[in-house]
């Protein structure tokens, strides 16, 4: 499920408490820092499970499937909403209320079952698969009432075909559509909003990397090249990139080297590579439609994992 940009709901209540693994108290205001909720137990600077929300739709639900009423904070969460289903969204999704700027980071959690004062209190939980967690980005208060405005992660990408013969209308690029199809494909199975650009150019080092440098300045998500990882006169897409990466991936086209190498030997000669530039994802693909599939069929495997890695979440 996506959701519609700028989708809003509303606080219902906010909740706090001096201890963790107890019900929370409805308090009149809380005050977000970077660390969580002022003063709320579960505040931590290193932590990415700052702030606690859970949607009153899914207490109402739970409510009348255990046939009891629950009161907003019996599940620990610092926020109630009321809107939609805050458990559709996905990590790196945000929520704004005025000036505080709230980033999700979890979908649900571990349920201690009966080591939880919340379990044994209330004799189950909805927490543990449907509530959210959050870190804070930009601090500020919000108090009942408030209207969050909830905005979902726009993964940018771009995607760069080198092609001395392609650039110049000499025959047509057919692997770089084909990245964009397959990416089409993957973001709209992962529910994930997107927005893909792409270029082609020559085999040509200075225009490829003055739009690897553009992209690391505008923050693109992922960054996939194709053509140049031969070992040809005008190869030369390894060689640009490497020099801008940060850390390099070598496990993945490893892999996919040896995978497809055992029945395409030519396959061992790709010089493909992948890495992280500043927040982008880089993978250097070889220049066949063929290839182009099986490569990003094996990438797809770890591409959101590799994105909330690089963006500090551990989803394991």
């Amino acid at each position: 499920m996506v959701y519609k940009e700028n989708k809003k709901l509303s606080v219902v209540s906010v909740n706090t408490s001096t201890k963790k693994g107890v019900v929370k108290s409805p308090v009149e205001f809380i005050d977000l820092y970077s660390s969580g909720v002022r003063g709320d137990a579960h505040a931590s600077t290193a932590g990415i499970r700052q702030v606690s929300m859970l949607a009153k739709e899914s207490i109402d639900r739970f409510s009348k499937e255990s046939a009891k009423q629950f009161r907003y904070g019996d599940f620990a969460e610092n926020i109630t909403t009321e809107g939609f289903e805050l458990y559709m969204t996905h990590p790196l999704d945000r929520f704004i209320c005025g000036d505080v700027v709230l980033e999700v980071t979890q979908i649900g959690k571990k349920c201690h079952g009966g080591f939880c004062a919340i379990f044994r209190e209330v004799g189950n939980c909805v927490m543990p698969k449907e509530g959210i967690f959050a870190r804070v980005l930009n601090p500020g208060i919000i108090k009942p009432g408030d209207a969050l405005v909830y905005q979902q992660k726009v993964y940018f990408t771009m995607v760069i075909t080198l092609s001395d013969r392609a650039s110049q209308g000499i025959y047509e690029d057919k692997s770089g559509p084909a990245i964009e199809q397959k990416l089409e494909q993957y973001f709209k199975q992962n529910y994930m909003k997107y927005c893909i650009k792409s270029s082609i150019i020559a085999d040509n080092p200075y225009q490829l990397k003055e739009l690897l440098l553009l992209a690391k300045q505008e923050n693109v998500d992922f960054i996939f090249t194709t053509g140049g990882t031969g070992i040809g006169p005008r190869d030369i897409t390894p060689e640009v990139i490497k020099p801008l990466l940060d850390k390099e991936i070598p496990g993945i086209m490893d892999n996919i080297r040896f995978k497809y190498g055992q029945d395409k030997p030519n396959a061992l000669i790709s010089r493909s590579i992948a890495g992280v530039m500043g927040n982008s994802l880089v993978f250097a693909l070889p220049g066949s439609v063929r290839a182009v599939n099986e490569y990003i069929t094996e990438i797809e495997g770890s591409l959101k994992h590799m994105a909330y890695m690089l963006h500090g979440l551990d989803t394991h």
